[in-house]
């Protein structure tokens, strides 16, 4: 039997629909593409825009960076090399400021005060922190809910009005925590927290226990709540006691979260400016006698702001950018070794 040859076999006719749907199309896209084109070179000029729209895009993240971010540290860096007098009158030292701020008695103040918040807020806010959490750690019902929010809501209303309040808490004879200590130990009524200089940091320690130590428990609460409790069964039926659970279980699991907590919380306590100030202008006494107060970013504003000296103000934040830098390397080198003991 001899066959016709291929050219001569008949189509089917179900695919002449398919090709004639598929000829539509094609002529379909390339009147789109003469129309937005503009002719027979239009589809160069669609791949371009096509691949320029993603840019387009992120042109105002971009600006936005540039003028609001990119330009202040540039100008900034530049800028901790002179020595002005307001913005329009500067002239170039070098080094000179930088030379100025680590030999300045004012910035060591500022330095030491600094340093002592931070101790205070690692030693003392971190620990109670992370006690409320395990407090509040369980099942969640309306009491514990409640109990959670009015610890948080402090961190609410801003270091600003803390300092405010706190202020006027802290007034002799008749404020509420001098009445309080005189009520429990009976000692502190007539004690002016803001004019002695032996006591103007332990109020502002006081102060930032009530703002922050609600803020940190929320995180010591979520990591605690993602704790495996089969691994606390364990440890209990293998006859471990809570002191021991708590280090060989709960500790490990939240070295994380406890490490991004340090970091962030030396980092907040370096860059402490805020609570002080408000709570010390209201004394009329600048950062407390004898600059007890001070802080670094309040040194920098008083160069800043009072004395009109742009340049050592910005050799002293960068001073304080280098601290935050090797805390941040701290972080890192941290998180890689926890994650590698993991």
């Amino acid at each position: 039997m001899t066959l016709p040859p291929f050219s001569t076999v008949p189509r089917t006719p179900q695919s002449l629909p398919q090709a004639t749907s598929a000829a539509r199309g094609g002529v379909a896209e390339r009147r789109i593409r003469e129309r937005v084109g503009g002719g027979g070179g239009g589809g160069g000029w669609w791949n371009l825009r096509s691949r320029s729209a993603p840019y387009l895009f992120l042109l105002p993240y971009f600006l936005v960076t540039a003028v609001f971010f990119v330009y202040p540290l540039v100008y900034a860096m530049i800028l901790a090399f002179y020595q002005t007098n307001g913005p329009a009158r500067k002239a170039y030292v070098g080094l000179a400021n930088f030379q100025f701020v680590l030999t300045d008695p004012d910035f060591h103040r500022a330095l030491g005060n600094t340093l002592v918040f931070t101790a205070a807020s690692l030693l003392l806010q971190l620990p109670m922190s992370l006690m409320l959490a395990m407090l509040l750690n369980g099942k969640i019902d309306r009491s514990r809910s409640i109990f959670r929010l009015v610890i948080f809501a402090p961190n609410l209303v801003g270091q600003v009005f803390v300092g405010i309040l706190f202020g006027m808490l802290f007034t002799p004879r008749f404020g509420l925590f001098n009445k309080l200590l005189n009520a429990t130990i009976g000692w502190g009524l007539e004690k002016q927290w803001l004019a002695d200089a032996q006591l103007v940091m332990p109020a502002v320690v006081i102060a930032s226990l009530w703002l922050y130590v609600g803020f940190n428990m929320i995180y010591f609460l979520a990591a605690l709540q993602n704790v495996d409790q089969s691994l606390i069964e364990a440890a209990r039926i293998d006859g471990a006691g809570p002191w021991q659970m708590f280090l060989n279980v709960t500790v490990p699991a939240i070295a994380p979260v406890a490490t991004f907590v340090v970091v962030t919380s030396t980092i907040g306590s370096l860059q402490l400016f805020e609570l002080p100030y408000t709570l010390l202008q209201n004394n009329n006494s600048g950062f407390g006698p004898d600059n007890s107060g001070l802080t670094i970013v309040g040194y920098l504003y008083q160069y800043a702001r009072e004395a009109g000296d742009l340049g050592t103000a910005a050799a002293v934040g960068w001073v304080l950018t280098c601290m935050i830098f090797v805390v941040s390397l701290v972080q890192i080198r941290l998180s890689t070794y926890v994650g590698s003991t993991k």
